[in-house]
């Protein structure tokens, strides 16, 4: 079964978490299939804490890939955000 998860990073007392695509029998940090984005849940100021490719994600949903419980919220709060960013890129662009 094909999953989609976050995988740790970083250093002590600094996570820092990939989400990835991965076959469920690899271990949590291992062999991934793809990379669709990560999570910083120690971002300040100005850092990016939060940044997913939702074309790719939505590819991997088609085809079957089950997103773990964590990985279900960050999508709902990248979503969320999405058309905010796409919105403000508009306003730029002008």
């Amino acid at each position: 079964m094909v999953v989609i998860r976050l995988a740790r990073g970083g250093s002590k007392k600094r996570p820092f978490y990939h989400i990835n695509v991965a076959d469920s029998r690899m271990p949590r940090d291992g062999r991934f299939i793809e990379r669709v984005g990560f999570f910083n849940p120690m971002a300040r100021g100005a850092e990016e804490a939060l940044r997913v490719e939702l074309e790719r994600v939505d590819f991997w949903l088609a085809r079957g890939a089950q997103p773990t419980d964590r990985v279900v919220k960050l999508l709902k709060d990248a979503r969320k955000a999405a058309p905010v960013a796409a919105e403000s890129a508009e306003d730029a662009a002008e």
